[in-house]
């Protein structure tokens, strides 16, 4: 099969084309062949550091959607020919940028019908982020006040949405560009975060999610006492923790994690026209070093798919 790999840490130039062998999957796992698999921020940051797969060569990639084609021993969960989408073994290596993936079955749940195969391969890793910062970790109740940086962006597009499927008045921040993207989002309030000053334009928030990196310790006094700020593992400043200690806030650092149950309750929020899939940019799977240079550029609307 084809796959994306590289043998060395860098920029987008190091990403290449190689024939591999098929995996096969072992007892309780399926292979998948792909039809769309997402390219998220944390791909190109593991290509340039290694991250959480160490020294190459290995191939990144974990959003993926695709056809069951095979299954391994005790898997009563798919047969061959069911459409499935995951997030799978994250953050261990999984190799999405591929041909064919294996994974546990419990990775995967039933693909959402009324998404193509390009929209749910966008979906499961912000997604399920956002699903599990904020229904998971934040316990979002209804009408609490939550923001949302980076509103237009992967994770950010579909948190707002989440948010207010559960009820949530959502502070959302965006370039002018983009204000009307996140306008049908069904954000209450968009903020301009290149002239306002959001500390002062978003206050009394229960909930901030930390998308910016280290820019969100300036985002802390955004919360009430008590109030919970959600960071991303790859992107927290190791002092924001203290900051929000001395601010009478809480700071939760946070990785997402393969849950076939959070991939079930995103597919009813589909189903129900809760919640969409925006998807800027497709490439071929032979252009993957093109998708993160555009992903690197940090001007992306919604998500990338490669499609293999």
């Amino acid at each position: 099969m084809r796959a994306i790999v590289q043998d060395t840490l860098g920029g987008p130039e190091v990403l290449r084309l190689a024939e591999v062998p098929v995996p096969e999957p072992g007892p309780t796992e399926v292979l998948v062949r792909v039809h769309a698999a997402g390219v998220n921020p944390v791909d190109w940051k593991v290509r340039r550091s290694g991250g959480f797969l160490g020294s190459p060569p290995f191939t990144v990639g974990w959003d993926v959607s695709g056809t069951v084609t095979a299954v391994g021993r005790g898997v009563t969960r798919f047969a061959v020919g069911d459409e499935v989408f995951g997030m799978p073994r994250f953050p261990h290596e999984a190799a999405a940028y591929a041909e064919y993936v294996t994974a546990p079955a419990r990775h995967f749940a039933p693909k959402p019908v009324t998404l193509s195969h390009t929209e749910a391969g966008a979906l499961p890793l912000a997604g399920l982020t956002a699903w599990q910062v904020l229904h998971d970790t934040a316990l979002l109740e209804p009408d609490q006040r939550v923001l949302v940086p980076a509103a237009a962006g992967g994770v950010g597009h579909v948190a707002v949405q989440i948010a207010k499927a559960l009820g949530a008045y959502v502070i959302a921040t965006a370039s002018p560009a983009k204000h009307d993207f996140v306008h049908s989002l069904g954000a209450d309030e968009i903020l301009d975060y290149t002239s306002a000053d959001v500390p002062s334009a978003a206050t009394d928030m229960d909930l901030v999610l930390g998308l910016v990196g280290t820019q969100a310790k300036d985002l802390l006094t955004c919360l009430r006492p008590g109030g919970l700020m959600v960071t991303l593992t790859s992107d927290t400043d190791p002092g924001i923790v203290n900051a929000g200690d001395s601010l009478g806030v809480r700071v939760v650092d946070f990785l997402a994690e393969p849950d076939h149950a959070g991939l079930a309750h995103l597919s009813t929020l589909v189903t129900q026209g809760a919640l969409k899939v925006h998807v800027s940019h497709t490439f071929p799977l032979a252009e993957a070093s093109l998708a993160h240079a555009e992903l690197e550029s940090g001007h992306t609307t919604g998500k990338i798919v490669l499609l293999p």
